[in-house]
């Protein structure tokens, strides 16, 4: 006897996976927010679990307490800026501009504010670690882009590691201060940014 073709409502494993991953990303967007708004301290997991129309248990699903939610969320801003674009092609001054655009982008996201609002002295020793690695990973970047321009004369003479600390320290700044959490930098804020920093490294 041949099987009926029966349409089962038990999701695959695959759309479960696929379905539980989209949610992670929810909780951890929702945290963002809640994050850069409030600061850690501040900020609750009731807050969260309300931003998702969810109950509070449902987070410890995705995250096993609230400084695993944070640090997931710092890393995530920093792999963002880590990974911001920049041009492959031009001098040193033009590549080093080109990533300071796409940086700034990001420190307006709420994962890039939480990157740079949040101190990593509130994570555990292992996640703090972590988190100053891939700092060090974009410290090491920026000094790159500095280094090649001072090499190919598109930069002044200057010492890289000054200038790296200074580049990031203006574009973090906007994180800070700029009142619009989630909302992306209008290209006018970042480019009167920029400007002003590249013009200072111009060679005279």
């Amino acid at each position: 006897m041949a099987k009926a073709a029966i349409a089962s409502p038990w999701k695959s494993e695959t759309e479960r996976k696929t379905e539980r991953a989209l949610k992670r990303e929810a909780v951890l967007a929702a945290a963002a927010h809640v994050f850069s708004e409030r600061g850690y301290h501040r900020a609750s997991l009731d807050e969260v679990a309300q931003v998702l129309n969810i109950t509070k248990p449902t987070l410890y699903y995705y995250f096993k307490n609230k400084e695993a939610m944070l640090f997931a969320c710092v890393q995530h801003g920093l792999d963002m800026l880590e990974a911001a674009g920049g041009a492959e092609d031009g001098n040193g001054r033009a590549q080093l501009a080109a990533y300071l655009e796409g940086y700034a982008a990001v420190i307006e996201t709420d994962f890039g504010r939480c990157a740079v609002r949040i101190s990593d002295a509130e994570l555990s020793e292992a996640s703090r670690k972590k988190v100053r690695r891939i700092k060090g990973e974009i410290d090491r970047k920026i000094r790159q882009l500095v280094t090649a321009g001072i090499a190919d004369g598109s930069i002044a003479s200057s010492d890289p590691k000054i200038t790296a600390f200074a580049l990031a320290g203006a574009l973090n700044s906007i994180g800070q201060w700029h009142p619009q959490a989630g909302v992306p930098a209008d290209k006018k804020l970042a480019g009167e940014y920029i400007n002003l920093l590249m013009n200072g490294l111009a060679p005279r």
